[in-house]
């Protein structure tokens, strides 16, 4: 039972954001804290029953199920079985940052001098300040470009071949990077495939244009205009493809415009081929 316990404990912790760095650590120990001072308070402050229900005894409840090893037992046993691998989803029940919220402004409401007030206040920014990281200066952080708040070449390259209002959907063939955001964009261009094929790739997930397109070091033009030219589906939806979207450097061992393609463009380093021979 001790084993089972020190796995939970382990899943709270890295679900808290402790993954062995001891500024990670830290912080992981902190949040756990807060939140249950935080309950704590609620519980024994709180007058409404619903918000004491919900705020207080709710999440010390949820904690010290998660930690109890009969709990885990049963997740594993009963809903997930052989390993338990989302035992940590229970977690997501606790509405953590409401709570602490909350018992911040309950206490501080029940403070009558003002100057104890601005202390409270003052020590719950810098708690925040010092037990997290500003997000603005992630290396994966960047300033957005647009309203969609997606790369703008993304944009400009739909824009270019999208249909006009009225006209029928088209299909494109983009490049795996590009799968993400066109269809954040707009429905109006189909995909022969998606982020389900950029995703699952590892699980061998089979589509004779992705494999033309993107697994090879150097596309073999034949195999892919094969690919994007197949009303029959060869064993995938059946995919007529109007564009190809291909970067400039993309390796590929022939011209696509000697195959009958017209290159219509080439927008912020990708070229757009169309195939006159697909409706």
């Amino acid at each position: 039972m001790y084993g089972i316990f020190r796995e939970c404990w382990v899943t709270l912790r890295q679900y808290f954001g402790g993954y062995g760095e001891p500024a990670d650590n830290f912080r992981a120990y902190l949040y756990i804290v807060l939140l249950l001072a935080a309950a704590v308070y609620i519980t024994a402050r709180e007058r409404n029953a619903a918000k004491k229900l919900l705020l207080g005894i709710a999440p010390i409840v949820i904690v010290l199920g998660f930690l109890f090893p009969v709990t885990r037992w049963a997740y594993v046993s009963k809903i997930d079985p052989p390993m338990g691998e989302t035992y940590y989803r229970i977690l997501w029940l606790i509405p953590m940052y409401v709570v602490i919220a909350y018992a911040v402004c309950l206490l501080i409401s029940r403070v009558k001098r003002y100057r104890f007030k601005t202390v409270i206040a003052v020590a719950t920014v810098l708690v925040i300040a010092l037990s997290g990281s500003l997000v603005y200066v992630n290396q994966y952080m960047t300033r957005a470009e647009n309203m969609y708040h997606i790369p703008q070449y993304a944009i400009n390259i739909c824009d270019a071949i999208k249909p006009a209002d009225g006209e029928e959907r088209v299909t494109a063939a983009f490049p795996t990077e590009l799968t993400y955001f066109v269809r954040q964009y707009t429905t109006d261009i189909n995909m022969p495939f998606g982020r389900d094929y950029t995703d699952w790739t590892e699980n061998n997930y089979y589509h004779a244009v992705y494999d033309a397109m993107e697994k090879p070091e150097v596309i073999n033009a034949d195999e892919l205009i094969a690919a994007t030219r197949d009303p029959e589906g060869n064993g995938n939806t059946a995919v007529s493809c109007k564009y190809i979207v291909l970067k400039e450097d993309r390796k590929i061992d022939k011209d696509l415009t000697s195959l009958g393609l017209k290159l219509v463009g080439t927008i912020d380093g990708y070229n757009i081929y169309e195939d006159p021979e697909v409706e």
